[in-house]
């Protein structure tokens, strides 16, 4: 690693230990080692509990001394106050990830029980993340620490997007929403307290991974704010980064205090902080979403300008889509004489041919892709957004595929609005399916583009402050 921080063992372990380990059904423990056989580990797993000496069919240790081996993640799935004492023994293991709570977030002495295990990671070396963390997801290594059953929170497959995420909650309800939308993910990391390591630690490991293309936080708090200007602007510089911030004042800000025992800080600090790393900020809970799809989708470009071209079979949707550029700054510029030519020649004499662009109820597949084609191939256009409704007999399950296709060949993004109930849902995971994000409503779909094109803007400020730096250099 090129900033000294080696935490790739939690990412690539070849051995697990599961401390409070146990047969008893319900139990967090016994879940992940559940979650452990499920996801594909390939690693070793020592089960470690003094009453037993078989968990699931592995042998169980009296206690993590008594493995004898240097272990890579030691995953503590103790009461508070058992922590401190199972970690003293750990002296031959890299990392821990704490999962239950009753720390700082719980009072006066689980802060100190806090700042003890804070004291050991530093005089022994381990890294540890939490206290009240779900801990690790990772499709990669196919580490799953997460205590919820999958039959009750999806895991989605692999992709290249990675999530942090201070909240166990958010980092699984989100989970579960991108899996049901075909979002793959790198990793998912929640990390709670973070009494050791923290948000900068995971932007910097993540800035020099292969497996993420792009990082999306959710934030409570900060303690080192100029390090995580660093850290994220390191990452940033070589992929998109997203956060959202939460507890931005009043009630959700006493929320986040009360969670995982954050100070949340005043919320025009943090703007600041996003605006100077070059760190997209999202605004609330869908935005997140959005920007995890339309980054984590197969065929994702990470950015674009602001003009949108609008392609429908429903009017009423095109104007809809027409107003929300407006509203989140994108343009739906006129067609150029040329490219309305050579719509008007593929389609009927009737139509009106314009930017949004109503292939009406006449609309087949050949239509939709075609006019991607025309309108996407130049230099006119940066996105475009397709508004597919499903009601037109002339479109079928290859609309999916053609679309993608012309979308791959046109080198930009497209993004798919695709509102309706039961048999719109169904269809719209063809699009999935073909590696293009999906959007239920004009504004989400709308949402996405912007956030790709203050990508883009980022971007740009980016290569112009490198560019004034070299010519000052030279």
């Amino acid at each position: 690693m090129g900033n000294g921080v080696d935490l790739s063992f939690f990412f690539k372990p070849e051995s697990i230990a599961i401390i409070g380990a146990t047969e008893a059904s319900g139990k967090i423990s016994g879940i992940i080692m559940d979650s452990l056989a499920s996801s594909g580990f390939q690693g070793r797993i020592y089960p470690v509990n003094p009453k037993y000496s078989s968990v699931k069919g592995y042998q169980c240790y009296p206690s993590i001394g008594a493995i004898g081996k240097v272990i890579d993640v030691a995953i503590v799935a103790l009461p508070a106050a058992a922590v401190l004492a199972a970690l003293e023994e750990a002296a031959h293991v890299r990392g821990a990830i704490v999962i239950g709570g009753g720390f700082s977030e719980a009072g006066q002495a689980g802060d100190a029980l806090e700042r003890e295990l804070k004291s050991l990671a530093a005089k022994t070396g381990m890294r540890i993340i939490g206290p009240n963390c779900m801990g690790i997801y990772d499709t990669v290594s196919r580490l799953d620490t997460f205590f919820i059953p999958s039959e009750r929170i999806k895991r989605p497959g692999p992709g290249h997007l990675s999530v942090l995420s201070q909240s166990g909650s958010f980092a699984v309800t989100a989970m579960d929403e991108l899996a049901s939308e075909s979002t793959g993910i790198a990793r998912v990391i929640s990390y709670g307290n973070s009494s050791d390591v923290n948000e900068s630690d995971f932007l910097e490991f993540l800035a020099d991974d292969e497996h993420t293309s792009a990082v999306a936080i959710y934030l409570e708090a900060v303690e080192d704010g100029q390090r995580f200007i660093k850290a994220a602007a390191r990452c940033a510089a070589k992929k998109p980064v997203m956060a959202l911030k939460a507890g931005r004042g009043g009630a959700g800000g006493r929320a986040t205090l009360s969670h995982t025992a954050s100070i949340a800080g005043h919320y025009e600090i943090y703007r600041a902080a996003f605006k100077k790393a070059g760190v997209i900020e999202l605004d609330g809970y869908e935005e997140f979403i959005a920007a995890c799809k339309v980054f984590g989708a197969r065929r994702a470009r990470p950015s674009c300008g602001a003009r949108v071209m609008i392609i429908t079979d429903g009017g009423g949707v095109g104007v809809a889509l027409a107003d929300e550029c407006a509203r989140y700054g994108l343009e739906p510029v006129p067609l150029k004489k040329e490219v309305e030519d050579g719509l008007r020649s593929m389609l009927p004499r009737y139509f009106a041919v314009g930017n949004p662009l109503d292939l009406t109820g006449s609309a087949t597949d050949e239509w939709f892709a075609s006019s991607l084609e025309k309108t996407m191939t130049g230099d006119d256009y940066d996105v475009a957004i397709i508004a597919a409704l499903w009601g037109p007999p002339g479109l079928t399950d290859a609309l999916a595929t053609g679309v993608a296709a012309r979308a791959g060949e046109s080198g930009k993004p497209v993004i798919i609005c695709s509102p309706g109930g039961e048999y719109t849902r169904d269809k719209s995971r063809l699009f999935t399916g073909a590696g293009l994000p999906v959007f239920s409503t004009p504004e989400s779909a709308v949402r996405a583009a912007s956030i790709l094109a203050k990508n883009a803007m980022l971007g740009e400020k980016r290569e112009r402050k490198l560019t004034r730096k070299q010519a000052h250099n030279g």
